[in-house]
């Protein structure tokens, strides 16, 4: 079993507790596979098609955002990027249906299940190798703790038990009406050091969990709204322009929160692009990070 632990500092260098994760871009090489995936295997909604660019989500709310990019390579072995983007549901029931839609999607590679206690998790790889992990969180009624720390492990979880006991037809038929969200995004980085330096003292998440090369972080208490791991990119520099990983877009409460942030950035000599309501830079592996106001 692993134990969060809780950075402490500056609470006015912290992102708000209402920050939240937002759609993730992929650049892909084969935009019609990789639509039809998201949205036959994940019982996605087409929202938005610009011809080289097309939005998946769940109502009116982007989770995935494809870009056709067919010139880019494949991303070498070990570099940084994506390691998963995680698609959150609000009960087991669409969690189920949606993990039987893409169990049953001939496209999709299965890569395992874990109950993690604050959540129940399932893991896919897209037909470009992208990771997708698709969970439930336990009511945080339920989270158990050691002081202020919330209890974290990674348990079997038996995918078939999980089915048997919350899909059904009416959830299968309904799936793509469910309402999902990106839950949090978890990235392929060089060193934990670095990670922690950027994603938490710059960018302003607090540590909430470390283990096995991986640094989790969050706001307002979640268990993570991001995490960071060198399992297989210890080491890595910045990234080259490949297939993969394109954005990751966290959302903000206003506009103060943007500006806390870019004063934040700045003072750290990191390069930001503030158009006013979106602002967008870089992290040490060069993975472009966007920040908006929700409002």
């Amino acid at each position: 079993m692993q134990t969060a632990t809780h950075s402490t500092g500056d609470p006015g260098d912290r992102l708000a507790d209402a920050t939240a994760m937002d759609a993730v871009t992929l650049h892909v090489r084969d935009l019609p596979t990789m639509t039809g995936y998201y949205r036959d295997a994940l019982a996605l909604t087409v929202i938005g098609d610009g011809g080289d660019r097309v939005v998946l989500g769940r109502g009116r709310v982007p989770l995935v955002v494809l870009n056709h990019t067919p010139d880019l390579p494949v991303a070498a072995p070990g570099q940084a990027g994506l390691f998963h983007t995680a698609l959150l549901f609000d009960d087991e029931a669409s969690l189920a249906a949606t993990v039987a839609t893409a169990a049953r999607h001939p496209r999709s590679q299965f890569a395992g299940s874990s109950d993690h206690l604050v959540s129940n998790s399932f893991y896919f790889t897209d037909p470009e190798g992208n990771g997708i992990e698709l969970y439930w969180d336990r009511p945080r009624s339920e989270w158990t703790y050691a002081g202020d720390q919330v209890q974290m492990a990674s348990l079997a979880l038996d995918p078939n038990r999980f089915l048997a006991s919350h899909l059904t037809e009416t959830g299968l038929q309904d799936a793509a009406q469910a309402e999902g969200k990106v839950g949090h995004v978890h990235l392929k980085v060089g060193d934990l050091a670095s990670a922690r330096a950027f994603y938490v003292d710059t960018l302003g998440f607090e540590a909430t969990f470390e283990m096995h090369g991986a640094l989790f972080v969050s706001a307002g208490g979640y268990h993570h709204h991001m995490a960071m791991n060198t399992w297989n990119s210890r080491g890595a520099g910045p990234r080259a322009a490949t297939l993969g990983l394109g954005q990751v877009a966290i959302a903000v409460p206003g506009r103060d929160d943007l500006t806390a942030l870019v004063e934040r950035l700045r003072q750290r000599s990191i390069a930001v692009r503030d158009d006013g309501a979106t602002v967008r830079f870089e992290d040490p592996w060069r993975s472009l990070i966007e920040v908006s106001a929700a409002a």
